[in-house]
């Protein structure tokens, strides 16, 4: 039987209230949400921050904001931000992000940071020199030729090791299937990547629960699923969470700290 962790996703770059009522969107909700997640045990965040309008937004001072925020109503939960451009942001865009924010970690997009090889070389140098911990976002094997190669050629540090298997899509919306890890595990077998799932859609718990068989981490959370297996509304991120690590435990798995 495995060990676990649980990173939640709330919100990510795309969702809004229209979605889910619950989804939380505010310095304030997300805060909340941190905290009820954190009980339900879920030890990191990964954090999106808006704009005014809501639409998502790389602004190292709306993400001080958030993670100030988060700190004070959870103390003990880890934060990572995203650097994803969500169709709205270039890489020079987003090493900005990293320069300015300096965080403690950080996800990075392999595929995103491709658009421009020079920034990605400049983002990744400077992440490992203030000790931002990244971990590569990684939807399908050429991410993995991509992440691969860049080992090779020194442009990531070797000391990079964290991924997360991406599996489905928002858009176009493909669901999840714990099938579908097992082309990551085969892709990513020669890396030795300190490794983590998400999943869009209703099978996302499935989808999960094979990840933490398999010797890996979860990342749930309305980011990725805000439906029950059976496809009804869950009640909030922390419902969520609950089920997840119920499960996960009722199968012999046991949480540690994020």
């Amino acid at each position: 039987m495995a060990e676990f962790t649980v990173m939640v996703a709330p919100s990510g770059a795309r969702r809004g209230k229209r979605d889910h009522l619950n989804l939380p969107v505010t310095p304030e909700e997300i805060a909340q949400t941190a905290a009820d997640c954190y009980v339900a045990g879920a030890g990191a965040l990964h954090l999106h921050v808006r704009d005014e309008e809501g639409q998502h937004s790389l602004d190292a001072g709306r993400y001080r904001t958030a993670m100030e925020a988060v700190q004070e109503a959870a103390p003990g939960m880890k934060v990572q931000i995203t650097t994803e451009s969500a169709g709205l942001f270039s890489p020079k865009d987003q090493l900005h992000c990293l320069m300015q924010l300096r965080p403690a970690a950080a996800s990075v997009s392999v595929r995103e940071m491709a658009r421009d090889l020079a920034v990605a070389a400049r983002a990744y140098a400077f992440s490992a020199e203030v000790g931002t911990r990244v971990q590569h976002i990684l939807y399908g094997s050429s991410c993995i030729a991509q992440l691969k190669e860049w080992y090779g050629d020194g442009t990531v540090p070797p000391s990079m090791r964290d991924a997360i298997f991406v599996l489905g899509s928002y858009a176009p919306p493909v669901l999840g299937q714990p099938e579908d890890l097992a082309g990551f595990l085969s892709a990513a077998a020669d890396l030795r990547l300190n490794w983590t799932a998400c999943a869009f859609g209703r099978n996302e718990r499935a989808c999960l629960l094979a990840a933490i068989a398999a010797g890996g981490d979860a990342r749930i959370g309305f980011e990725n699923n805000i439906e029950t297996p059976e496809g009804e509304m869950l009640q909030d991120n922390a419902a969520s969470v609950a089920a997840l690590v119920r499960a996960a435990q009722d199968a012999g798995h046991s949480l540690k700290e994020g």
